[in-house]
């Protein structure tokens, strides 16, 4: 069956393409579009972007971060903009360090690539409350995101000042910066039902507010079906090319805001993943359904640093992303879309001016094609829907041989240069390495004092919220009572103990009586309630009780988030001779933070301020500031710090919050969510580095270790029906073409930072398993795999690998009836 697809522009792929090169000969600075893409200062381009969130990282990252993305074939990074970390107090502004959007925006710019910028203000982006300032909550009669008149004047004032700070910057397209989309607003659609005809006039008011900036580039909104014109409305998801009903109006663009490269993960979850397979296939399928820009997001994740992250959200962020948290190239998800991007590119002329067509050949099985009419310009992608089984298509009188649910990419419409199946790029394994120099550390302790209600009076009837009550300035609350027994209220069996309940609306608590840890409790991220039942030792007279109540980030998502609530709501102690004692309603004493905080324990002058004795061996006692100094790990690689031995807190390293660690709350496997936190280098100094470690549960320091990471593991899986690299090819003035002799499978191996091939760990040829850090051999394999591989590897930066059987096996095939497949595990160093 041919189907003719009409493009969502009325002008022939002829005329289009004479109007464009008329339009690039002007040099008309601005971003317009049309049905088939942007035109950025009058050209069209094939944009590929990634997601990296400047706070999430450091300034000193940033450089190497937007280089291995340029390098990776994006000419577009898209951040978000962090409302409540430029203005945390009403007024008062902050855009220094990693909070200089202005500063990476030139970066980009300096590198010839393209900034989306999401204004927001709402944000999501399991950043603590959405982005949104704390401040917002108690501005009066206000409900986030709607049509309310408070809301929208704050909300109005804050993107006015953004946009005018990048105008003042000269930082849009339409000024000769490098900004070519804005987006306003996030993912409505997903809670605009519940404001009902307030919900539908707010999408129009933010949109026509936005528009009314005059910045000179298109603004977008993902996920906003009713986006108002000119408003571009956006796809989020993982499969866009199938999901997204397009664009609101057949004169915008098809463009994908956010192609999810994992799952962003909370404490408690097990692993993440999306295969690079999968990725590919996403975006190479939206190009062939006439999308023009695709988004990862995240490209890179980051970390959560100090206090940022949402509800129950791990510091690590996205570390499955193409660029790791550390911004290490994860191989071969990073290779794989690099070479993705490089045969799209391949397409370029026949995708944006070429007419298309798809003929589809069964169920299955599909080819989608462009072409510009009179011309040989030509590219196609075909498509085999099957899930589970390999087929064989015939295109124009060829026969190809198609991967179980993978998208061949032909740009000449006879030559595979790459399926989204077929992995050419190398694999690589991320090693956490002890730190020699790093890990003589010498561990202090100084116990947080446990108050009662003569260090903190009783100041209300009930316990306070703790949202209200924190006002986002910590994690941390406590709330202070005290009973008074006589003897006859106490159990008379010594096997009978009385039992403290909490009922709490979230998110954690640890409990004291008489100041004696009785234990703790917390919810998760889909219930943030819990009860803390513990039972505790009472004495006739006063009793004090302490609890600690603290919240794991604000809440990021959903409608109504200004009315959250988290803390003790109810407050008992049962078994007890008199029966059940209700606590809720007898008197509450508050202090938020702990002293520790206060007087910055974690910082130089700060830690003078405490006693502090040697670390006792073994666990130490709950609510414990830890204390030692280390120096730097050799080399510049990035570091990590593992805590094994530890329990919930958080790491300070110079005064610098790393985020939050949690070790005790495991995921259905049995595993911490995280175990290895990232101290960017930029934090440390050559030597004696303050470490701070506060310990909220009672763990043992002596298990903390400080690590060099790096991906020195690099490893090549390629069997004899991969495609060549598509470096293989190039298209000039409209001719394709190899540029090698001798066009060939091959694996490719590159270490990187200039390091060498110093050692083959692996190499087989023949059926070999596993993945790269745990390939295995098959029953069939060739006695001088590693000698050839040594041959061609050993010393140098960089190598190929022929797949061939004349090189491998030398007349004496001991398997001739298999596909042959070549996997090489090498260690690069210095």
């Amino acid at each position: 069956t041919m189907i003719a697809m009409k493009r969502p522009v009325v002008l022939s792929a002829l005329f289009s393409l004479l109007l464009s090169v008329a339009c690039a000969k002007k040099n008309a600075l601005g971003v317009t579009y049309d049905g088939t893409s942007l035109i950025i200062n009058g050209k069209r381009e094939l944009l590929f972007s990634g997601s990296i969130h400047y706070p999430r990282s450091t300034p000193d990252m940033w450089p190497d971060l937007i280089r291995k993305a340029k390098q990776g074939g994006l000419n577009v990074i898209q951040t978000y903009v962090f409302w409540n970390a430029h203005e945390p107090v009403q007024g008062q502004y902050n855009f220094d360090g990693n909070y200089d959007l202005v500063k990476f925006i030139k970066l980009i710019g300096e590198n010839n690539m393209y900034v989306t910028l999401r204004v927001g203000p709402f944000i999501q982006a399991e950043w603590n409350h959405g982005g949104l300032p704390y401040w917002m909550r108690e501005v009066q009669n206000i409900t986030f995101r709607s049509d309310n008149p408070p809301f929208k004047y704050h909300m109005k004032k804050y993107v006015k000042m953004i946009v005018q700070k990048m105008k003042d910057e000269k930082l849009f397209a339409s000024q000769g910066g490098p900004i070519i989309l804005s987006q306003i607003e996030n993912e409505y659609n997903s809670i605009q039902l519940a404001y009902r005809e307030a919900g539908t006039r707010y999408v129009q008011w933010a949109g026509n507010m936005a528009v009314g900036l005059k910045t000179g580039v298109p603004w977008i909104m993902c996920k906003q079906r009713d986006a108002p014109d000119p408003v571009i409305n956006a796809c989020n998801g993982r499969h866009c090319g199938d999901t997204f009903t397009g664009p609101n109006k057949p004169y915008k663009p098809s463009l994908w805001t956010e192609n999810w490269t994992a799952q962003y993960r909370v404490f408690g979850d097990p692993p993440s993943q999306r295969s690079a397979e999968d990725l590919a296939f996403s975006v190479a399928r939206f190009f062939a359904k006439n999308g023009t820009l695709t988004n990862y997001y995240m490209y890179h994740g980051g970390t959560n640093l100090g206090r940022t992250s949402a509800v129950f959200t791990t510091t690590r962020y996205y570390d499955e992303a193409p660029l790791d948290e550390y911004g290490l190239q994860r191989e071969p998800k990073w290779g794989h879309l690099r070479d993705l991007h490089k045969a799209l590119r391949l397409c370029r002329k026949p995708l944006l001016w070429g007419s298309p067509k798809v003929q589809v050949l069964s169920k299955d099985l599909e080819a989608r094609y462009y072409e510009i009419p009179g011309t040989k310009i030509c590219a196609a992608f075909l498509t085999n829907n099957n899930t589970a089984s390999p087929q064989l298509l015939k295109f124009r009188g060829e026969q190809y041989y198609l991967p179980a649910h993978s998208i061949s990419i032909l740009p000449d419409c006879k030559t595979v240069v790459y399926n989204t199946q077929k992995i050419v790029a190398q694999h690589n394994s991320r090693n956490y390495v002890q730190s020699e120099k790093a890990n003589k550390l010498k561990w202090e302790m100084s116990p947080e004092i446990i108050p009662d209600t003569s260090r903190v009076p009783i100041n209300s009837k009930t316990p306070l919220e703790l949202y209200s009550l924190t006002k986002d300035t910590s994690d941390y609350a406590w709330f202070t009572t005290t009973i008074e027994l006589e003897t006859s209220d106490m159990p008379m069996r010594k096997d009978i103990k009385p039992v403290l309940r909490i009922a709490s609306l979230g998110h954690a608590m640890l409990a004291f009586v008489n100041g004696e840890f009785v234990g703790s409790a917390h919810g998760s991220h889909v219930d943030k309630s819990f009860i803390l039942q513990k039972p505790i030792n009472l004495k006739p007279g006063v009793n004090h009780i302490a609890l600690l109540g603290s919240t794991v980030g604000f809440p990021d998502s959903g409608a109504y988030m200004e009315h959250r609530y988290a803390g003790p709501r109810l407050v008992t102690i049962l078994g007890l001779n008199t029966g059940t004692l209700d606590l809720t309603l007898n008197g509450w004493g508050h202090q938020v933070g702990l002293d520790g905080e206060k007087i910055r324990v974690f910082t130089q002058g700060g830690s003078h301020r405490v006693q502090w004795t040697k670390a006792t061996k073994g666990i130490g006692r709950a609510l414990t500031w830890y204390k030692t100094y280390f120096d730097a790990p050799e080399g510049d690689q990035p570091v990590a710090i593992r805590l094994p031995q530890m329990t919930k807190g958080m790491v300070w390293v110079n005064g610098k919050s790393i985020g939050r660690y949690w070790y005790t709350y495991l995921s259905p496997l049995g595993q911490p969510s995280q175990s290895e936190y990232h101290i960017p280098r930029s934090f440390i100094k050559p030597t004696d580095n303050l470490l701070v470690v506060l310990e909220e549960d009672g763990g043992n320091p002596d298990s903390v270790e400080i690590l060099n990471v790096n991906r020195d593991t690099i490893c090549s899986y390629i069997d004899e029906y991969h495609p060549p690299s598509v470096k293989s090819w190039a298209r000039k003035n409209s001719n394709f073409r190899p540029v090698l002799d001798d066009v060939k499978p091959a694996a490719h191996l590159k270490c990187a930072n200039h390091k060498k091939i110093v050692a083959i760990e692996f190499a087989s040829f023949g059926n070999p398993e596993g993945v790269c850090g745990s390939f295995n051999l098959g029953d069939c394999n060739s006695p001088i795999a590693k000698d050839v591989v040594e041959k061609h590897c050993l010393g140098k930066t960089s190598c190929a690998v022929p797949i061939d059987r004349g090189l491998f096996d030398k007349g004496s095939d001991r398997c001739p009836g298999i596909t042959k497949t070549l996997a090489i595990q090498a260690k690069c160093s210095h």
